[in-house]
């Protein structure tokens, strides 16, 4: 399939090293495209994505950006990483030359229907068991986005019956809310603190972030953690359906949990699957995300057999509470993706026996 990118000079900014910028390359370059791809990084910085698109007809311009390249260029797509302040994208507006992402090209382009998942904790863990759960439908299942992987590539392959399950960062929902989109069913897992060292300060990260329901309709679905105080609030602003999940209490549409079982209680209906003491990712948040996942498997046409199966038998994300090894009576976890104090202490919180924390990095304005 051909879209509107033949021949096209289309500088992509920044390639970095997951995914979305190789990912656009190669779409773009199989595309007919003329691509120029350009990162401040250098050639054996960036060696893992440069060697995904040998072979393809791309000119590079690494270690510092030219300006040529944002003046004369038909389209600039920007890597989210990118500051919105930069003077390059400020060259290629002064210039009248179209700027878009990767992200917003997917949601134009793409035939199947969207689920979109963001939130400042816990959205790989929900975007990955929202997918499997839908695998197990046997309905053709994409996962996406922030996670990691462009779909882009897989365009050709998808088909309107399909569904998409994709993860969704600030930096991406900013960008995408500018084209009036917002995905069929969206989940919010939290919002705290986060990226502060991007977005100026924490109203604009929240807005960012709330461009995931903002475009929805009537047709629509929003699935919020309703132990969550900040998305307590954000019902005023949905126009279509909005169903809660929670951990503590009990809403009436949405789903919670009663003794061992998670009920989603979904137009009136309850569903109840008895598997909470099954569940292998441990803590209330990865209970919180189960929910999440389940609600939204559900509105997608899971049913209780497909829910209970992935749920209890999934073991988590690498680097998300991920076991290691245990040694001399000590259990060791690698929780390395926990860059915010708040998935720290959800992490801390979710053993009961004595916890030693190594912790490092940098606090990204928190």
């Amino acid at each position: 399939m051909q879209y509107e990118f033949k021949n096209k000079k289309i500088t992509v900014m920044g390639l970095g090293l997951f995914g979305g910028g190789v990912g656009v390359a190669q779409f773009l370059a199989k595309q007919g495209a003329r691509v120029t791809v350009t990162d401040l990084r250098n050639a054996s910085e960036l060696s893992p994505s440069l060697k995904q698109l040998e072979g393809l007809p791309i000119s590079y311009k690494l270690e510092g950006h030219d300006e040529e390249d944002f003046i004369k260029a038909d389209m600039v797509i920007v890597n989210p990483a990118v500051p919105k302040n930069s003077k390059f994208i400020q060259i290629a507006r002064n210039n009248r030359v179209l700027i878009d992402t990767e992200i917003n090209i997917f949601f134009k382009l793409c035939p199947a229907q969207i689920i979109g998942i963001t939130g400042s904790n816990g959205k790989s863990t929900t975007t990955t068991l929202t997918g499997k759960i839908l695998e197990e439908t046997q309905r053709r299942t994409w996962i996406g986005g922030n996670i990691g992987k462009s779909l882009l590539g897989c365009l050709d392959e998808m088909k309107p019956a399909d569904i998409v399950v994709l993860e969704l960062s600030s930096f991406q929902l900013e960008e995408l809310n500018h084209t009036k989109k917002s995905p069929h069913l969206s989940v919010v897992t939290n919002i705290s603190p986060n990226h502060l060292d991007r977005h100026t300060n924490m109203d604009e990260y929240i807005q960012a972030k709330k461009a995931i329901i903002l475009h929805q309709g009537s047709g629509d679905y929003a699935i919020l953690n309703y132990d969550d105080p900040e998305l307590r609030r954000w019902e005023k602003d949905c126009k279509g359906h909005v169903l809660w999940y929670s951990a503590i209490h009990t809403p009436a549409n949405g789903a919670f949990i009663k003794c061992n079982d998670i009920v989603l209680s979904v137009n009136g209906q309850n569903t109840t699957i008895p598997c909470v003491s099954s569940v292998k990712i441990p803590g209330i948040h990865n209970l919180q995300n189960v929910l999440a996942a389940s609600c939204a498997a559900y509105l997608s046409g899971a049913r209780k057999q497909h829910i209970e199966k992935a749920i209890t038998t999934f073991t988590g994300l690498e680097h998300r509470l991920e076991f290691v090894r245990e040694v001399n009576g000590v259990r060791y976890y690698n929780d390395s993706k926990a860059t915010t104090p708040e998935s720290s202490i959800a992490a801390i919180t979710a053993f009961q026996a004595q916890v030693i924390l190594i912790a490092g990095g940098y606090d990204k304005g928190s």
